[in-house]
C-alpha cells in the first residue's frame, strides 16, 4: 500500500531530524574517511546518501583526506551526501560552500526546511555556507568571491548542470579560482543514456591536459562515475 504523501513527509522530517541529532553529538570527533563511508551508506544516514557507487565515492574520500582541504565549493547540493562527506574530511576550520539551483533539472532544489539540517553537518570550527542560486549568474560567481575573501578553492566538485555546454561553463567560471595542487572532480564522468547528460564529453576532452585520476567501478554501469584533475 502507497503511503500518503503527508505521512511520508512527516517520516522524512522526523529522520532528518534524527540526523541532525547524530549531527550535534559528534561535532567535535574526528572522522576519518573509513568512518565516513561507513556512516554515509548505512540505515541512519540514507536521506542524504550520495547518488553514487561506494566503491568510487570511497576513493574520492581517501583522496580528499589527503589533501584536508581548507576551502571547498559544491556545485550541485542534491540530497546532501557529498556535502556531509567533504565535511567530514576537510579541515577542522575549513570553509564549505554548496551552490544549488531550485528546482534544477537535475536533482536540485532542496527545500527551505533542510537548511538547518545541511548546516549541523559543520564541524568543529567549520562554516558552512548554502547558496540557492544558479552557478551559472554572474551575481552567483560575484557573491562567491566576496564569501571567499581572496583565499583560493582546495577542492571544487562539480555536480550540477549535466549538458555538456553547462558543465562546461561551471569549470571555465570556477576554474580560476582552484589553487595550484588543488583538485576539481566531475561527477557522471560514465557514458549515460540520457543524451541530456554529457559531462564524459567535457570530461575526455579535458583530463588529458592534466595530471588525473578516475574513480568508475564498471565502465558499463551507464551511470556515475567520478573524475578528479589536479591544477598545474
Amino acid at each position: 500500500m502507497k503511503v500518503p504523501a503527508f505521512i511520508s513527509n512527516i517520516l522524512i522530517r522526523r529522520g532528518f531530524s534524527r540526523l541532525r541529532a547524530v549531527m550535534d553529538k559528534t561535532r567535535n570527533e574526528d572522522w576519518p574517511a573509513k568512518r565516513t563511508m561507513d556512516f554515509l551508506f548505512s540505515k541512519p544516514a540514507e536521506l542524504i546518501t550520495p547518488w553514487q557507487f561506494r566503491e568510487e565515492m570511497e576513493q574520492l574520500a581517501d583522496e580528499l583526506e589527503k589533501l584536508r582541504p581548507q576551502v571547498v565549493v559544491e556545485i550541485g547540493t542534491a540530497n546532501g551526501g557529498t556535502l556531509f562527506m567533504a565535511s567530514r574530511v576537510a579541515a577542522d576550520d575549513a570553509l564549505l560552500i554548496s551552490i544549488d539551483l531550485p528546482q534544477g533539472p537535475y536533482g536540485g532544489g532542496y527545500p527551505e526546511w533542510k537548511v538547518p539540517v545541511y548546516n549541523s553537518f559543520s564541524r568543529r570550527k567549520q562554516k558552512i555556507e548554502l547558496v540557492r542560486d544558479d552557478s551559472h549568474a554572474a551575481h552567483t560567481f560575484e557573491n562567491l568571491k566576496k564569501s571567499l575573501g581572496g583565499k583560493p578553492i582546495d577542492y571544487l566538485f562539480i555536480d550540477g548542470d549535466h549538458s555538456y555546454a553547462g558543465v562546461k561553463q561551471d569549470f571555465e567560471m570556477y576554474s580560476p579560482l582552484v589553487r595550484p595542487g588543488g583538485i576539481i572532480v566531475f561527477h557522471d564522468i560514465v557514458t549515460h543514456p540520457d543524451e541530456s547528460t554529457n559531462v564524459y564529453k567535457l570530461w575526455n576532452e579535458l583530463k588529458t591536459g592534466y595530471e588525473y585520476r578516475e574513480f568508475v567501478k564498471d565502465w558499463n554501469q551507464k551511470c556515475f562515475g567520478i573524475g578528479l584533475i589536479r591544477m598545474k
